[in-house]
Formats: structure tokens, sequence, C-alpha cells
């Protein structure tokens, strides 16, 4: 009975605080929606990592992808490049594995496995019967680790073991590992070397042919300061009887590094210029590099801007970074669309200046980011369809030189083969143009 009374009262009690406006005091749920966001507040950042002031927030979390490959009855392989090193693979047992991601590295290690300017995954195994190859289709940065059952043997001693009748059977195993993407492998079985390329070529491409002036002389420094030391420099080849078929353009030739533009100081009549090498046959290359000086006066950077073709950063405003513009946008080649319009800008109405005789060299294309992390895009910055630029890094070289490669072949109605020089590379880069070597404390 003291129990029911009790009851009663507080029934009372929250009448009374209904009735006076006041709510009952109960214990309320926490609020859903608050509580998943502070839960997402958590998982915001518990992946990133940070490589010295550069941040990779990882918002899908770690990731990789890899596979091991055991090669029997072969001890030489050979391939993966673009790396200073032997052209026999080491083994990198205690050591670094072979990595393959793009990067602007104008001062590295020789007879080392660090990266370069270019990616190509392709590995080719080769003994006295046979070569087989593995293509191993992944843009992402990439690591590749050798061993072999006869590292550290001498030649002595392979023949001691021939004669005292070892029988152990050579094998090379090899690890590819990559940050993200898919395993998309292909074994190629030969059985000769020639057969491996003509099964590689199949996948990625024949390689272009070449126009007949680009086996000749070429001749290029940084920089010839206008016309004038261009035509100095033509007329010295003429008097000293050298022949030569191209002369080269660096960054400089531009107004304040705005490619497609010439400057109208130093070069204020690029159309008689290579009208006059043209009279001797002979060709001009200039630069056109893949990062866009950020100014509202320079149309290449406020058409892309105005058609969305810049690369996003992960919070979706255009990326930007500093190359030899300043501050610069890198536009977003995964777009067709941004590949079309690229093409588009070197018909003659559009590239001012411009005569059949001018071809294109793609520097910097990796792409170099001076101010990112290893002088390159950050990992986390997004393409088209909200992929990652860790996904596709290695095919960003590939896509600048194929939509460069377009656009001289438009110029001409399909009529003449293109010159295009690119830097990075890619599995597939053959099918565009040619790529040139590595730099090594070039004095120019």
């Amino acid at each position: 009975e003291e129990k029911k009374e009790a009851d009663v009262e507080n029934e009372a009690k929250e009448e009374k605080q209904a009735g006076d406006g006041e709510s009952p005091q109960v214990d309320q749920p926490e609020d859903k929606d608050s509580q998943e966001s502070e839960e997402k507040e958590d998982e915001a950042g518990m992946w990133e990592e940070t490589f010295k002031t550069h941040t990779d927030s990882k918002p899908n979390g770690p990731s990789s992808v890899g596979l091991d490959f055991s090669l029997p009855g072969f001890e030489h392989v050979y391939g993966i490049p673009e790396h200073a090193d032997t052209l026999k693979l080491k083994t990198t047992d205690g050591g670094d594995p072979y990595r393959l991601y793009n990067l602007d590295v104008f001062q590295y290690e020789i007879n080392n496995p660090m990266a370069l300017y270019g990616a190509v995954p392709l590995m080719l195994a080769h003994n006295v019967r046979r070569t087989m190859g593995l293509f191993w289709l992944n843009a992402a940065e990439t690591w590749v680790d050798i061993s072999s059952n006869t590292a550290g043997k001498t030649l002595f001693g392979k023949m001691l073991d021939y004669v005292q009748g070892a029988n152990e059977i050579p094998q090379t195993d090899v690890r590819w590992i990559s940050e993200s993407g898919i395993i998309d492998v292909f074994v190629l079985l030969g059985p000769s070397p020639f057969d491996v390329f003509r099964q590689y070529a199949s996948l990625t491409g024949t390689q272009a042919l070449p126009p007949l002036f680009a086996i000749g002389y070429h001749q290029c420094r940084w920089n010839y300061n206008d016309e004038d030391d261009v035509r100095s420099v033509d007329a010295g080849f003429d008097e000293h009887d050298i022949p030569y078929d191209v002369i080269w353009l660096d960054i400089e030739h531009t107004d304040g590094k705005r490619y497609f533009t010439w400057d109208s100081n130093k070069f204020p009549n690029p159309k008689a210029m290579l009208q006059d090498l043209a009279a001797k046959k002979r060709k001009m290359v200039s630069i056109v590099d893949p990062h866009i000086k950020i100014d509202s006066g320079y149309k290449i950077h406020t058409t892309i801007q105005s058609q969305n073709f810049y690369v996003k950063t992960k919070e979706g405003s255009d990326y930007e970074g500093w190359c030899w513009p300043g501050s610069a946008g890198y536009p977003d080649f995964t777009k067709p669309e941004m590949r079309s319009w690229w093409a588009s800008m070197f018909a003659y109405d559009q590239y001012e200046g411009s005569m059949d005789n001018l071809y294109t060299w793609n520097d910097m294309n990796e792409p170099s980011v001076f101010n990112g992390p290893e002088v390159t895009m950050h990992k986390d910055a997004v393409h088209a369809g909200g992929f990652e630029h860790r996904d596709v890094h290695n095919l960003y070289a590939l896509y600048v030189q194929m939509a460069t490669s377009d656009g001289l072949i438009q110029r001409s109605g399909g009529t003449e083969r293109p010159f295009v020089l690119t830097r990075g590379f890619f599995a597939g880069s053959q099918r565009y143009g040619e790529r040139f070597l590595f730099l090594k404390n070039v004095c120019l």
C-alpha cells in the first residue's frame, strides 16, 4: 500500500509538471544522428599518414594488392623500367624492392632500384631455351621484389655444381605489390623474346612509326633566348656545314610560362622564324607542359576552369600546385573531354604562330609538383569518376602524350605523323611517340 501511494504521488507530480509546461524528468535516448556524426569524426583521419610536411588522408583506409610468381628454370630477369641499374635485374633480398612510381628525380642514385620518370610493369625471364614475360597492369605505386636460389653463387660455384652433378633447378621468385587497384596480370608465354614483345604489343599497342626527320640530328638546350639566337644557331650549322634537322625551344620562349603562347618581346614573329626553317626543310619542337598557370587573363586556364577540367582536391576544389609558372592547375587528362579539348588547342587557329613544322615536347608530366610530396601530386587528389590520384598516377603522362599526339594528327587532317617527346611514360606510351632518357647532372 505504501508503494502504491508513492506511485500515485509521483504521477501527480508529473501531471503538475505537464500542466506547468514542463516535461517529466525521464532519461532521453542519445540522438542517433549525433552519435553517427561523432563516430565519423573519430574515423576521419584515423588512417592518414604524414611524409615530411605532407599529409595523405587515405580516406578509404590502407590498401594493397599483390601476387607472388615462381619461375623455375629461370635465373635471369629483365625489364620493369625505369631504373638506373644493371640490365639484368638484381635480387632484392636484404634491400629495397624495385619501385615503379613516376617522379621528377633530377639527381638520382645509380645502381639503385629507386623510381625515376617512367614505369612499365613488364618483366622478362630468359634462359637458353625460352623467354617468357609478366605484365602487371596496374598504374598505382608498385614495388617488385626479386629473389633467386642461385643468388650469391659465383661462376666457379656454378661450374662446381655442374661438375658434381648438382641437380638443383635455378628458380627466380618475384613478388608484385601495388598500393591500390585490382590484380590484372598477363603471363606472356613466348617462347622467344620476339614472341613476348609481339604478345605485349597485342595488349598495349605497337610503336608509332616516327616522321623521317625524327631520326636526324636534334639541337636542344635550355634555353635559346630569342629569335635572333635561334637564327644565329641555325646559321652556325650552315657555316660549319653540319647537317641537322630540328631545333628545340624550352620554357623561356613562352609568355611567362603560359603554354601555347610566345614571348612577344623575344619571339615577336614566330611564324616568320618557322618559315625560315621550313625553307631549309628544318623543323622546330616547342615545349608544352601539363601544368597551367593560374591567371584570369590566360585563356587556357580560364577554359579548363570553366569546363571543370582540373584535377580536384579531396574537398572538391581545383587542385593547385607549384611549378615553373608559379601557382598552377593540373588538367584531369583521365577525362576524355579534357583530352579532346587539349588536342584541339594544337589547331593552327588556336596555337597562334604555329605551323606544320612545329612539333611538341611534353615535359614535367609525371606530374611534377614542386611543393608536392616527392615533387609530385598528392595521392588523395581526385580525378573523374571519384578515382584518387593514387589509383592512376602512372597513367598521367601517357594521357598527356596521347592527347598531344591526337592534336598533331588532327591539325594535319590525319595526313602527317606526329612527333611528341615525353618524359613520363607507362605501358602503351609507345603508341604516341618518343620518350627521352633520364637526366643526371646534365650541363647545358
